[in-house]
């Protein structure tokens, strides 16, 4: 594909590529995700999701791509040759930068010398490992499909094969979990020295195996969540962890380039059954059926369950919202200039919650303290009345 336009003329464009695959289902999760696989089903999605980004491609070329993010379902269960491929398929489709971060989530059981060796020549320089907990019968009440000590295995693959930039996730107020047992398993993980860590509470959704069991897993409530939250905030900004997120935390340089995206509004495009976008101005969602999105692919059929065009309004509210999450926080100019409301209803607000510890302004910039994290909902449920209270700011003038 030729790219006629100087990419320093182009917009910056993420991609998300969603795998559905997985050895087995989470009991706690309710991503769209199917347990084992078929091969047969696994190259009509192959062969699928590469139609999807060629068809995609020239609709964005405006547009150069700076990060690529493969999550699932477990991508790196769906195989090395897999992931290459769809990778090849986007590179071919859309101008990618030389210096673009490509992760993919992997499971320890799923992590292999080959699979690595492979990903790592093709351009992957970033991977985001599931390990969730240290202790294995936890593990197991989860039904996640690894032990601790094939979790610390895997993670030495992973740098022997030469990644420089991995990222674990783990959970806390999970099944029998303890303030005491959570910070265990923090000073276990950090002997690993991860670049990136992601720290995720617990929760229950309606529909997944855990829901329908909850009151028998003795999960620590939400006073002990809270307590379990702000250890982590201690622990890690003691080993040089910046919190640059509600859930995540990173060395120097290391923060997520991806997920960033989501949170201060910039553009993505997701590719594989109940992935979405944010492009062009509207927002969408594919279908949530693996057989759906094959069908629409290959018959030219609708794929898409959901489309909406954003007013400014309530970009302005996401805007709130979704920045809110980071340190980054929000600005008085970068608020009034991008949406035409003022500023001053939700500086009141601010300024209620900085009194109570829970927000602070530091050059112009208000952002949520880790107190302020766990009351976030209430305070920005506050924040969009005053908003929603406001006139333009042209119409008052």
């Amino acid at each position: 594909m030729a790219f006629l336009t100087t990419r320093k003329n182009k917009t910056p464009l993420g991609i998300y590529v969603h795998v559905p695959f997985c050895r087995s289902k989470c009991q706690y999760c309710d991503f769209y995700s199917i347990p084992d696989k078929d091969e047969t089903t696994a190259d009509a999605y192959l062969d699928a999701v590469c139609r999807h980004i060629k068809e995609t491609g020239p609709l964005a070329p405006n547009h150069y791509v700076d990060t690529i993010y493969f999550g699932g379902g477990t991508p790196s269960y769906f195989g090395a040759e897999g992931l290459a491929t769809i990778l090849t398929a986007i590179r071919r489709s859309f101008d990618v930068a030389g210096d673009a971060e490509i992760t993919f989530e992997a499971n320890p059981e799923s992590v292999q010398d080959s699979l690595l060796k492979r990903l790592r020549a093709e351009g992957f320089n970033r991977v985001s490992l599931g390990i969730q907990c240290d202790d294995d019968e936890i593990l197991r009440k989860i039904g996640r499909p690894h032990t601790f000590e094939q979790a610390v295995n895997a993670y030495h693959r992973i740098r022997r094969a030469g990644f420089q930039n991995v990222s674990v996730d783990l959970m806390y107020g999970l099944p029998n979990q303890s303030l005491m047992s959570w910070r265990n398993t923090l000073e276990n993980v950090l002997t690993l020295k991860p670049e990136h860590i992601s720290c995720y509470g617990l929760k229950v959704e309606e529909g997944t195996p855990l829901y329908d069991y909850q009151d028998q897993c003795n999960l620590a409530d939400d006073d002990t969540q809270a307590d379990m939250y702000l250890a982590a905030v201690e622990i890690l900004k003691g080993y040089g962890y910046r919190q640059y997120e509600i859930s995540n935390f990173a060395k120097r340089g290391k923060v997520s380039r991806h997920n960033l995206k989501y949170w201060t509004g910039m553009e993505y495009i997701g590719f594989g059954p109940d992935a979405s976008s944010d492009f062009a101005g509207k927002r969408y969602t594919y279908v949530r059926s693996l057989p759906q999105y094959i069908a629409g692919i290959r018959e030219g059929g609708q794929i898409i369950s959901e489309i909406s065009e954003i007013p400014v309004r309530e970009r302005a509210g996401e805007y709130l919202m979704m920045r809110l999450r980071t340190i980054g926080g929000i600005n008085r100019q970068e608020y009034e200039s991008s949406y035409l409301l003022p500023f001053g209803p939700l500086e009141d607000v601010l300024r209620a919650n900085e009194a109570r510890g829970l927000a602070r302004c530091d050059n112009d910039r208000w952002n949520l303290t880790p107190q302020g994290f766990l009351v976030s909902n209430s305070i920005i449920s506050d924040l969009l009345v005053a908003q929603d209270r406001s006139e333009p700011l042209a119409k008052r003038r």
